[in-house]
């Protein structure tokens, strides 16, 4: 007999090999051959345009974003993701975490190509960050001195004096700037310079300066546009240098405040007051029995030019001690706002703590508010007898027993009447956070509801913020006591070139907003045919322009393709190498002679 070769026994072993393998059945995962192509995400805010001494880094962001494609996908994301075209970015915010989850839901491999400022990276969960792979479009070094903010009046009256908090600062490094040391801050509005400053520049950051311009600088009441600009800083970017601050200039003021004497509570009110009530607001005060004297430059004032303002507002507001003030003459038709906070008023002191607001008129207004978290009211005045008023806003000694009044409304014979009991309510405000946003809430409702109609505005709709940055939608709130619908509105450029007139809609959604975007300049805007309408600006500036840190940088990512996982007995060739292999040993032993 045959000994068995060496090649018989190799088929042999491959044979039982494999049958071991297909009785153990391991599985591997391999990239699924229908995965997604890859993502790329394209920064189209702003910043990635570029500079004057950088003008092609959107050039070479479009080139990047094409060969790392490879034939996938391009989306752009700024202030919200889009699809991918050309255009030049004009975003005002760069914001990648919606684009992130969007990808998400689609698989495939994603590719950010940015400049590195993307405002939200820091906050995005982990897993989002680690996944994408990032490119950074380099962006050269450079100094760059702004204006970053203003504060200032909505509406002022003919003798007052407008006061604007301006923030300006620094960034970068680079040629230009350093060593310069101070700058010029000017106010100007028409073409005409108003007001101005020399101020040192901070190395870096930011840092405020207050300017102050009487009202009699303007030439006529109406509508503004002040330009508040950094001159004399070469700097690469020159679009950050100046920001814009709309205000009104009424020839009455429609509001009088008057303070016999000042406290706290009447400093935090006045404050409120000017910044909630779309209406010029005068405030006088009277620290000493019988003097009165403006409450924003303390000149003195005759008591006769104080009546005469009084008499002609469509808003009083009676704060401190209420003996003082008995020979206050509202108009007829005028309404009142009595705040008796002075020691003199009598009350009961203690700490009382504000309940949830009942059904009223001011209860749509103050809904929202964290009550449980406000400082008590130190003492609460006795509520005189009224039928006609009722209860806004209650509170508990103590936080125990009956509740009582704090404040109190009332509307007869067309004569609206709010009345506030409580003091040392300016601690909310004090103390910031929800206290602050109670007390605002608190003043704007009683504001909105004491000018009623026919004293505020008539229009329907208004802007939250009458300025926006470029890049950013004007963003509207619906006003109306009706519910919200779809609004008209006419806009027209004010100042040359004027071209014509644009019409569009305002289409508010389920909480009352609506969405408008317009390219750079001051908007003359009329809503639905009527109402007084007003002014709104897109600035030139942008936080984009300024330089910032980088707050992305280059990664690898992770792939996130689809694997799947393909057991051994799912291999048709196992199977084929077994019976090939038993095959081939029984033809060879055949030839050889063997059993």
């Amino acid at each position: 007999m045959r000994a068995v070769t060496p090649g018989l026994a190799l088929l042999r072993v491959a044979a039982l090999a494999a049958l071991v393998l297909l009785l153990w059945n391991p599985a591997t995962a391999h990239r699924a051959a229908d995965a997604a192509p890859p993502l790329v995400l394209l920064d189209a805010s702003l910043s990635m345009a570029g500079t004057p001494r950088d003008p092609d880094r959107w050039r070479r962001a479009l080139d990047s974003a094409r060969a790392l494609a490879r034939g996938g996908v391009v989306w752009r994301f700024g202030r919200r993701v889009a699809a991918f075209d050309t255009a030049p970015p004009g975003d005002g915010a760069s914001r990648l975490g919606p684009a992130l989850e969007a990808a998400a839901a689609r698989g495939g491999d994603v590719i950010v190509v940015t400049d590195g400022a993307v405002e939200d990276f820091a906050g995005l969960p982990p897993d989002l960050r680690q996944r994408p792979r990032i490119a950074t479009i380099e962006r050269p070094p450079a100094f760059d001195a702004f204006v970053a903010g203003i504060e200032g009046p909505r509406v002022v009256g003919s003798a007052d004096t407008i006061r604007l908090r301006v923030s300006y600062g620094t960034a970068g490094q680079g040629e230009g700037g350093r060593g310069k040391g101070t700058a010029t801050l000017a106010i100007s509005a028409g073409g005409r310079r108003l007001a101005w400053r020399t101020v040192p520049l901070p190395d870096s950051g930011v840092v405020s300066e207050d300017l102050a311009f009487p009202v009699s600088r303007f030439p006529f009441p109406g509508w503004w546009a002040l330009e508040v600009r950094l001159d004399g800083v070469p700097d690469s970017e020159p679009r950050d240098d100046a920001r814009l601050h709309l205000v009104e200039l009424s020839r009455e003021p429609r509001a009088v405040l008057l303070a016999a004497p000042p406290d706290w509570d009447t400093r935090f009110l006045a404050t409120a007051l000017r910044d909630v009530a779309r209406v010029a607001v005068r405030v006088f005060v009277q620290a000493e029995p019988g003097r009165w004297r403006d409450g924003t430059t303390l000149q003195p004032v005759s008591a006769g030019e104080v009546a005469r303002v009084v008499a002609a507002a469509r808003l009083v507001v009676l704060a401190g001690d209420p003996t003082r003030l008995t020979d206050t003459r509202p108009a007829p038709r005028a309404a009142v706002l009595v705040w008796p906070s002075a020691p003199e008023a009598r009350g009961v002191d203690g700490d009382w703590y504000v309940d949830p607001p009942p059904v009223s008129p001011l209860a749509g207004a103050l809904a929202g508010v964290a009550w449980d978290s406000l400082p008590p009211a130190t003492s609460l005045a006795d509520a005189r007898t009224d039928s006609a008023a009722v209860v806004a806003l209650s509170a508990r000694l103590g936080r125990r027993g009956t509740p009582r009044p704090v404040v109190l409304v009332s509307d007869s014979a067309g004569r609206r009447r709010a009345t506030v009991l409580g003091r040392g309510i300016y601690r909310w405000a004090f103390r910031g956070g929800a206290g602050a946003v109670a007390h605002r809430s608190l003043v704007a409702g009683l504001a909105d509801w004491l000018l009623g109609e026919g004293a505020g505005s008539r229009e329907q709709a208004a802007p939250e913020s009458p300025e926006v940055p470029q890049g950013l939608p004007l963003v509207w709130r619906w006003t109306g006591a009706d519910p919200a619908r779809d609004l008209a509105i006419t806009l027209g450029v004010l100042g040359p070139p004027a071209g014509p007139a644009r019409v569009d809609t305002l289409r508010f959604d389920a909480a009352g907003r609506a969405e408008l975007s317009l390219s750079p300049g001051v908007y003359r805007y009329r809503l639905g045919g009527d109402g007084d309408g007003g002014l709104v600006a897109v600035e030139q500036y942008s936080d984009e322009w300024r330089p910032a840190g980088t707050a992305v940088t280059a990664q690898p990512g992770t792939s996130a393709a689809r694997r799947v996982a393909i057991a051994l007995r799912d291999r048709w060739w196992m199977f084929a190498l077994v019976l090939g292999a038993l095959v081939a040993e029984w033809v060879w032993r055949r030839r050889q002679g063997l059993p």
